[in-house]
């Protein structure tokens, strides 16, 4: 089964400013990499060999310039600008020709994982997302779980059902295109990527898996400093 990666790395990363005043977010430092390299390690763990990148006009340049064709990473890169804010899932939504019929998996660009991701059991039907145990959850999209199923996610609960948040990650099959085309716009007037995750959820189409090690989404200067020293205590292991 092909699957194709596409990493999103718009926003204007509001929580890490001044540090993201004149660079986009994904190019900051995680140790001794720039964080975007992290979600391509992901996507190339789990198997994509094509990866679009989708950014938004003002830091374009700088993610192409930094990244290249892709063949430093024995990839092939694609990139796309998102014209303007709308959310993860309208994001996404402008890789449907370069997915051309193939299975996605969708990673946020400053989400970094320690676990190699195996979606060996993924079949290309339905959804798949990865969970990890946090203190904060009501920060997150919370996944209420029962036995082996999702129950259902709901985006910052003010009281979380579990302490399981859904992490920046996502593998969708091709019928991810069609739930896009039908969505609203939420209260903040953006397409929502739980909202999407619901949909899968509730069709019976959601696989999930919960995650050992350490996970971090590096957009505040402490999860980012956090991210940083994991890492760094990972390579001097």
């Amino acid at each position: 089964m092909k699957i194709r990666g596409v990493i999103l790395a718009g926003g204007a990363g509001t929580r890490l400013y001044p540090m993201t005043k004149i660079f986009n977010k994904s190019l900051l430092p995680v140790y001794d990499k720039p964080m975007i390299f992290y979600p391509i390690k992901t996507l190339k763990d789990i198997g994509c060999k094509e990866i679009m990148v989708i950014s938004g006009r003002e830091h374009s340049g700088q993610i192409m310039s930094q990244l290249g064709s892709g063949v430093d990473f024995g990839l092939e890169f694609t990139y796309r600008i998102q014209e303007k804010p709308g959310g993860i899932a309208h994001a996404l939504s402008l890789a449907k020709d370069f997915c051309n019929g193939d299975s996605v998996a969708v990673c946020l660009g400053d989400n970094i994982f320690e676990d190699k991701i195996d979606i060996s059991d993924y079949d290309g039907t339905g959804a798949y997302i990865f969970l990890k145990s946090v203190p904060d959850p009501q920060r997150f999209g919370v996944a209420e779980v029962s036995g082996d199923s999702v129950v259902n996610i709901v985006e910052k609960p003010d009281n979380p059902v579990s302490d399981l948040c859904t992490t920046g990650l996502y593998v969708y099959d091709t019928y991810v295109w069609n739930i896009i085309k039908q969505l609203k716009p939420s209260d903040r007037g953006e397409l929502e990527i739980t909202d999407v995750n619901n949909w899968y959820v509730k069709n019976g189409l959601m696989k999930f898996k919960k995650l050992e090690g350490f996970w971090s989404d590096a957009g505040t200067p402490e999860s980012l400093a956090q991210a940083t020293q994991l890492v760094r205590n990972k390579s001097n292991g």
